[in-house]
């Protein structure tokens, strides 16, 4: 049954060009989710996307799990799937338009939703491999690697992006206990991770349901805690944090709230983040027996770090949705775009009302 279910979501690569990495996202993973007409999310890695939209490719790739189903990709994605693309940018400028408005508006996906195929809907975003390996690391757009601090269900990993994710899922469980209170279950602690992605995301003031956060942690939490447990139980190891008790399936967690706690929780954030922070917080600079000099962050106060750390990602986060909103619109055409939009204010009214 879930290999079935896996193909099922797969079914979309036999129609698309090769992909370097490919993972679902969204409502096709909760668990109890049996409305056939909700959207697959996608999001594919690919080495170029200006090639990917336009030229053709030789090789073939199997459907997960299904080795001995090959279907060939001898074709360009723009001119098979020409369906799939807003046809004012198809006209006026192709892939070189699409990749542009993806770059240089957008944060470097371009996104095509409302695709049809076998009686099942679905929306894949594009972005190109660098672009996401550098957002993983650093938090540069804090766009991709935010989705991905998520559960999703990977089904291509050419380049074992599952490994580079962990240093992505270990400095989101280092900015989630900055922001806790020395006392929290497990439930809180994954609540609090996955609002990282949502502070000062625009969508979240007028088309979000506002008890989205808990709805996704209280509906995959096993697979938050499979994701989480490893890292949590890293951070005991090193008596950052212990764990205290337990109900049913999810622990109560206690930590060092502590100024030397801080440091090291801040020292595990990406290297663009802690730079933004020495901006406003300063530095010292340490001169080691060996003659090297190194620069660490000045910390006052936890409370201070963790209020300074929030303000830059909600910044990241605020300028990244906006970005793609507008790239997004332009993208999609008139008609998907307010589409689009309505759904997503239909379900955040529900949640209000």
């Amino acid at each position: 049954m879930e290999t079935e279910k896996k193909l099922e979501i797969a079914a979309l690569l036999k129609v698309l060009p090769p992909v370097e990495f490919c993972c679902v996202y969204g409502s096709a993973l909760h668990p109890n989710n049996a409305d056939k007409s909700s959207m697959v999310d996608y999001n594919l890695g690919v080495a170029d996307p200006l090639q990917w939209h336009t030229e053709a490719s030789v090789e073939s790739q199997p459907l997960p799990d299904s080795p001995s189903l090959f279907f060939p990709h001898m074709f360009r994605n723009m001119k098979i799937n020409r369906d799939h693309y807003a046809s004012w940018m198809v006209h006026l400028g192709g892939a070189k338009l699409i990749t542009k408005v993806a770059d240089e508006i957008g944060v470097g996906v371009h996104f095509n939703p409302f695709v049809t195929w076998k009686d099942k809907m679905y929306k894949y975003g594009v972005v190109q491999m660098d672009d996401l390996i550098r957002d993983i690391l650093n938090w540069e757009r804090f766009y991709l690697s935010g989705r991905l601090q998520k559960p999703v269900r990977v089904l291509v990993d050419n380049l074992d992006i599952g490994n580079i994710n962990s240093v992505n899922l270990r400095a989101a469980t280092s900015a989630a206990l900055l922001l806790s209170p020395s006392r929290f279950s497990e439930e809180n602690l994954y609540a609090t991770i996955c609002s990282l992605s949502y502070m000062g995301d625009l969508r979240m003031f007028f088309a979000e349901d506002k008890h989205k956060v808990n709805k996704i942690v209280q509906g995959q939490f096993t697979l938050f805690q499979s994701m989480y447990k490893p890292f949590l139980e890293e951070f005991a190891t090193k008596d950052l944090l212990r764990f205290t008790s337990s109900v049913g399936s999810q622990i109560n967690v206690s930590q060092d709230c502590g100024l030397s706690a801080a440091s090291s929780l801040v020292s595990r954030l990406p290297p663009a983040i802690r730079s933004d922070m020495a901006l406003k917080l300063g530095n010292k600079t340490h001169l080691s027996e060996s003659g090297q000099v190194t620069r660490e962050l000045v910390i006052a106060s936890r409370e201070e770090a963790a209020e300074c750390m929030r303000k830059i990602v909600r910044r990241r986060v605020m300028v990244s949705s906006a970005r793609q909103a507008v790239s997004g619109l332009l993208t999609v055409g008139a008609v998907h775009g307010v589409r689009y939009v309505a759904n997503k204010m239909r379900k955040a009214w529900k949640s209000w009302t």
